[in-house]
């Protein structure tokens, strides 16, 4: 993708990679680069052109074609024009491509993993990295994953104040942009309208009788939390017979997502002893969101990014309250939108709009609040004049060469073909057995000291845990 007459060091366009892994991290990482700015007026301190290329990560988490031309349905980039890259193709790739920017769309163990290769060049890139979805709750390891970027891109004026509170604490040196949620009315903005506001006039296109459920892989995480869910969908389904209720699924059978689903919904539909009983206008169906907005006359789900999807096209939602609001539930974020409700709402079809109250602080806030381009424009300036400070890694380095080959290996699994392959497969079979102990020995602690509990930003950051993205997003 190019845009505009814009001048690099070099004279021509300005350069951005986007490395991503998973389907929900490309959708985003693509909508993202697809808003960089086209010609601004001469003086302008902002590059006037970018040339962007995507790039997929192979690893355990890779996308299906079908998923990755769902990803970027919307965006400025086509199938065709993703590559798939292991580690030592990407070290190739930024040597032969020297791009000014890279922004690292990938869950946060990898962005640990990945961000070192390039922060440690001695002309290296600017790099940002960010989350393609709601990250409220803000969780210190999530800073941690990303203390080696220049700029964390967020979402909402409240992300950026508990971001920056946490990073204050830990303490680490690393900035906090904000962007409205790219895919958010993507399409106005690539025809130039003003996305500045939710939609106030939903689209055209054919009735709007569908209740679209957004499926999460995270949350309900129980069997029997699941399986009451599926329940109140068959009963929402045998109460509102005249519209579809379309249970919307990521992924098919065999495809990866950005969190693996314990307990998938479509196959607990699908059961013997649920599919007989199944009303016919109960249906699972995949695709872009967008898409499927477009049918909708709600939005129901537990705490997916989807319903800021259906805010910003004014579809009606409602979010279940019923296995509670709280962290592990990702719906924290959601207290005072006025769209919390029990599945009694779901039954009785009581969809609602939000409060006008939560929208602007809560991810609708106008698009001239916007700064994540003036700060990546900073950036790529302080990298010109060579001035583009150093980023180490402070936190979680016990272990040394060890848990760097462990934390590789985990991300990438069998996917892991370099040179450093053979020390991440011994790392594992080491730092396995001792991460099971220590585990142990902290639960063990838990019981015997149950209100012990560790300062904010300095709590243990498990090797092995990933950040909590709605699914969406690490």
């Amino acid at each position: 993708m190019s845009r505009g007459g814009a001048t690099g060091r070099s004279g021509g366009p300005r350069r951005l990679l986007v490395v991503a892994d998973s389907d929900s991290y490309l959708k985003w990482g693509a909508a993202l680069a697809s808003r960089l700015p086209g010609p601004v007026p001469p003086g302008s301190a902002l590059p006037t052109s970018w040339k962007v290329q995507v790039v997929l990560v192979d690893s355990p988490v890779l996308p299906s074609e079908r998923q990755v031309r769902v990803a970027l349905d919307g965006s400025a980039f086509a199938l065709d024009q993703v590559r798939v890259v292991d580690l030592d193709g990407l070290d190739r790739l930024v040597d032969d491509r020297r791009p000014d920017a890279v922004l690292l769309a990938l869950r946060g163990p990898l962005v640990r993993v990945v961000a070192p290769r390039l922060a440690e060049r001695p002309d290296r890139p600017v790099l940002l990295s960010g989350f393609p979805g709601i990250t409220i709750p803000a969780e210190p390891k999530a800073i941690v994953y990303r203390e080696q970027t220049d700029l964390v891109v967020l979402h909402s004026h409240r992300e950026v104040r508990e971001f920056a509170r946490n990073a204050a604490g830990m303490p680490v040196d690393v900035s906090f942009g904000l962007a409205r949620l790219p895919f958010l009315g993507l399409s106005s903005v690539a025809a130039g309208a003003d996305a500045s506001g939710p939609a106030t006039v939903r689209p055209g296109g054919g009735a709007r009788d569908d209740v679209v459920f957004a499926v999460q892989a995270k949350v309900p995480r129980t069997l029997e939390d699941r399986e009451r869910l599926v329940g109140w969908l068959v009963e929402a389904a045998r109460a509102q017979s005249a519209r579809r209720v379309v249970v919307k699924v990521r992924a098919r059978s065999g495809e990866a997502q950005t969190h693996a689903e314990a307990h998938d919904l479509q196959e607990l539909l699908a059961s013997p002893s649920v599919a007989g009983s199944l009303p016919p206008n109960l249906v699972v169906e995949d695709g872009p969101m967008a898409a499927h907005l477009k049918r909708a006359a709600a939005l129901v789900t537990v705490s997916s990014t989807a319903v800021l999807e259906a805010i910003a096209e004014g579809v009606p939602a409602l979010l279940l309250d019923d296995f509670g609001v709280e962290k592990a539930m990702i719906n924290t974020v959601f207290a005072g939108s006025g769209l919390l409700a029990s599945h009694e709402a779901l039954v009785a079809g009581e969809y609602r709009d939000p409060d006008p109250a939560w929208i602007e602080d809560n991810y609708f806030h106008p698009a001239a609040d916007d700064d994540w381009i003036v700060q990546l424009g900073a950036l790529v300036a302080a990298r010109d004049r060579g001035v583009l400070p150093q980023r180490v890694r402070r936190h979680n380095l016990t272990g040394g060469a060890v848990r760097r080959a462990y934390e590789r290996r985990r991300m990438l699994g069998e996917h892991d073909a370099g040179p450093g392959a053979a020390a991440g497969a011994a790392a594992m079979a080491v730092a396995l057995p001792a991460r099971w102990m220590l585990r142990r020995a902290r639960r063990v602690k838990a019981r015997l000291q149950p209100g012990a509990s560790a300062p904010l930003g300095y709590a243990p950051v498990d090797a092995g845990a990933d950040v909590r993205v709605p699914s969406r997003q690490g």
